[in-house]
C-alpha cells in the first residue's frame, strides 16, 4: 500500500519535476542569452536566413513546377496535334447509324495505341498517355453517348469546353486501378465527314511528381546544408570579433582587481590590433597614475604619522608647563589666569586631534584590527547618554532615548562603537539649538542600528553628502560645546566599515539632521538592510515625536544607498563604502 502511496506521489509530481526543468532551462538560455553577443548574432543571422532561404526555396519550387508542367503541355499538345489527323482518319470507317459505335471507337482507339511506327521525339518528351473518345450525338439505349476509353476521369468542365470546339487541358487527379493519379488531359474536337467527336488525351505527370519530389528534397538538403554552413561561418566570424571584446573584459576585470601588469595580446595591424594597443597603453598609463598616488598616499600618511609621533614630545612638556600654570592660577594676576586655563582647554583639543590623527593614519595605513567581544548594544548606548547628560543640561538639550529594556549582545569592538555613538550623540548636543534630541535602537535577526535625531539647524542642500569628509564643518564660526577636531564622523564612518556595517546621515536646513548607524550582529558579516529608517522630507514630524520606527525597513534610507548616487539634503548621504578611499 505504501508502495502504491509512493508511486502515486511520484507520478503526481512529475509535471512539477517537469514544469521546474523547463523553468530552469529557460533561465539558464534566458541568461545565456543576455551576456553572449556571439549567440544573439549566430542565432539572429540563422533567423533571418532560414527566411531568406525559405522565401528562395519556394520561388524556386514554384519556378520550377510552372516550367515543368509548361514543357509538359507544351509537348501533350504537339503530340495531340500529330496523332489527331491518325484518329481521324480511323474514324471515317465509323457507320454513324449502326449499333456498335463505341465498338468501332474502342477499335479506332486500339489502332491508334497500338501503331508505333512513327514515334518522335515529342512523344518521347510528353510520355504515354491513354486516349478516350466520345460520340458527341448518338445516344445508347442506356441514355448515354457511345464512348470509348477512359471517359469517367475526364471532369465535365472540359467536357463542356471541347463541345464548343475548344482545344482544352486540365490537370486533374484521378483514381485508375484502386490509386490516385494526377494527369494531364487535353481534350480537342475530333470532326469527321460523318459526325462530330471529341477526342480526349491523359498524361500521366507521375514522372513530373517523381521529379519535383527530388527537387523538394534537394532544395530541403540544400537549405539545411546551407543554414549550417552559414552558421558555422557566422560563429567564426563572430568568434573573430568577440574575442578581443572578451579579452579585453577579462583584462580589463583583472585590472580592477589590482593586477596592474596585465595587458592584451597584440595580433596583426587591424582594428582589434589598435584597440588592443589602445588599451595597453590605457592600463600603463593607469598603473602610472595610481602608482603615483599610492606613493603620494603613503608619504602623506607617513607624514601625518610622523608629525604626529614627533608632536607627542614637545606636547608632553608644553603639558607638564601647563599644568603647573594651571594648577598655581590663583597665584597669578587675572589676565594670567584666564590664559592658563585658555592653555589648558587648548591642549587638551590638541591631544585629542593628535588622537585621532594617528587613528586616521592607522586607517589609512590598513594597519587598524578590531578587538571583538560580546556586548550589550543598549547599555553602551545608555551609558554614553549618561556620561553626556552633563554637556546637554549645560546646553539645554533633553537627551530622549527609546531603547529596549532586555539586552541585545553583538559582537563588536566595544571602544569603537563606543567612539562613534558618543560622536554622534555629541554632534547632535552641539547642533540641537536647546531642542530635543532623540536616540532610538532597533535590531534584527543579522543587524541592530542606532539613530541620532536633532531638530536644529540640520544641513544644507548638498551638506549630507560632505559630513564625513575630513576637517569638513558645516559652520566653523558657531558655538560648540565639545569642542571637535574635524575628524570625528570621518573616524565613526570608517569604525563602522570595519565592522561591515555603515553610517549614513540625513538632514535638511531648519529642520534638524538625523543620523544612522547600522552594524552586524556578527562582526564582519555584510548586511544590506537596515532595522531602522531616517527620516523623509515626507515624513517631518513635530520635535515630540519620535522619527525613527524600529523595524521599519522603508525606502527612505533602510538599505545603503549607492556609492557616488546624487544625494541632497532631503536623501540620506552614506559614509564612504568599503575599500573607497577620501581623498583630499
Amino acid at each position: 500500500m505504501n508502495g502504491e502511496q509512493s508511486r502515486a506521489g511520484a507520478d503526481r509530481s512529475f509535471p512539477g519535476r517537469l514544469r521546474d526543468d523547463v523553468r530552469r532551462r529557460w533561465h539558464w538560455f534566458e541568461s545565456t542569452w543576455r551576456r553572449s553577443m556571439q549567440l544573439r548574432v549566430v542565432v539572429s543571422t540563422l533567423a533571418l536566413s532560414s527566411a531568406v532561404v525559405f522565401v528562395l526555396g519556394m520561388v524556386l519550387q514554384t519556378q520550377i513546377t510552372n516550367r515543368l508542367l509548361q514543357n509538359k503541355e507544351d509537348a501533350a499538345v504537339r503530340q495531340v496535334e500529330q496523332n489527331l489527323p491518325i484518329l481521324e482518319y480511323q474514324l471515317t470507317a465509323v457507320d454513324p447509324n449502326s449499333g456498335d459505335v463505341a465498338e468501332r471507337l474502342e477499335a479506332a482507339l486500339n489502332q491508334l495505341t497500338t501503331s508505333t511506327a512513327d514515334k518522335t521525339e515529342t512523344d518521347s518528351l510528353a510520355g504515354n498517355y491513354v486516349p478516350a473518345l466520345v460520340d458527341g450525338q448518338a445516344i445508347t439505349e442506356n441514355g448515354e453517348q457511345p464512348s470509348a476509353g477512359p471517359v469517367d476521369s475526364v471532369p465535365q468542365s472540359l467536357r463542356k469546353l471541347v463541345k464548343e470546339d475548344n482545344l482544352a487541358s486540365k490537370i486533374e487527379t484521378v483514381r485508375r486501378d484502386g490509386e490516385t493519379v494526377t494527369m494531364l488531359i487535353i481534350g480537342s474536337p475530333a470532326g469527321t465527314a460523318t459526325r462530330p467527336l471529341q477526342a480526349y488525351f491523359l498524361f500521366p505527370l507521375e514522372s513530373e511528381r517523381k521529379t519535383l519530389g527530388l527537387v523538394q528534397s534537394t532544395l530541403l538538403v540544400g537549405g539545411l546544408a546551407l543554414l549550417v554552413l552559414l552558421g558555422a561561418i557566422t560563429n567564426l566570424v563572430t568568434r573573430q570579433v568577440v574575442r578581443p571584446v572578451r579579452q579585453a573584459a577579462h583584462t580589463a576585470e583583472r585590472l580592477a582587481a589590482g593586477n596592474l601588469d596585465e595587458r592584451m595580446r597584440v595580433i596583426g595591424e587591424d582594428d582589434m590590433a589598435r584597440l588592443a594597443d589602445s588599451f595597453n597603453e590605457m592600463a600603463d598609463s593607469l598603473k602610472q597614475q595610481i602608482q603615483q598616488l599610492e606613493e603620494f598616499g603613503q608619504l602623506q600618511r607617513r607624514f601625518t604619522s610622523d608629525v604626529s609621533h614627533e608632536l607627542r614630545t614637545p606636547l608632553t612638556t608644553v603639558r607638564m608647563a601647563a599644568d603647573v600654570l594651571h594648577a598655581s592660577r590663583d597665584d597669578l594676576p587675572d589676565g594670567l589666569e584666564r590664559s592658563a586655563e585658555l592653555l589648558v582647554d587648548e591642549l587638551d583639543r590638541f591631544e585629542s586631534l593628535l588622537g585621532d590623527l594617528l587613528e586616521i593614519s592607522r586607517l589609512d595605513a590598513g594597519v587598524a584590527d578590531l578587538s571583538t567581544e560580546s556586548l550589550d548594544a543598549p547599555d553602551l548606548v545608555r551609558r554614553v547618554m549618561d556620561s553626556l547628560l552633563p554637556i546637554a543640561r549645560t546646553g539645554g538639550v533633553e537627551l530622549r532615548g527609546d531603547l529596549p529594556t532586555e539586552g541585545v549582545h553583538i559582537l563588536a569592538d566595544a571602544r569603537r562603537v563606543e567612539r562613534i555613538v558618543r560622536n554622534l550623540v555629541a554632534n547632535a548636543i552641539d547642533h540641537a539649538e536647546g531642542r530635543p534630541v532623540d536616540i532610538n535602537f532597533a535590531a534584527d535577526d543579522r543587524s541592530v542600528a542606532v539613530t541620532v535625531r536633532d531638530y536644529g539647524v540640520g544641513l544644507r542642500p548638498g551638506e549630507a553628502e560632505l559630513v564625513f569628509t575630513r576637517f569638513w564643518r558645516a559652520d566653523p564660526s558657531r558655538d560648540r560645546q565639545t569642542g571637535g577636531t574635524g575628524l570625528g564622523l570621518s573616524i565613526a564612518a570608517e569604525d563602522a566599515r570595519l565592522h561591515g556595517g555603515w553610517l549614513d546621515a540625513w538632514g535638511e536646513s531648519g529642520k534638524g539632521s538625523c543620523f544612522r548607524l547600522t552594524l552586524p550582529r556578527d562582526s564582519g558579516d555584510r548586511v544590506d538592510t537596515s532595522p531602522l529608517s531616517l527620516p523623509s522630507t515626507r515624513s517631518i514630524a513635530a520635535p515630540e515625536a519620535l522619527l525613527a520606527v524600529p523595524g521599519d525597513a522603508t525606502d527612505n534610507g533602510s538599505t545603503p544607498p549607492d556609492e557616488g548616487s546624487d544625494q541632497s539634503d532631503q536623501g540620506p548621504a552614506r559614509s564612504p563604502g568599503p575599500g573607497e578611499q577620501e581623498k583630499r
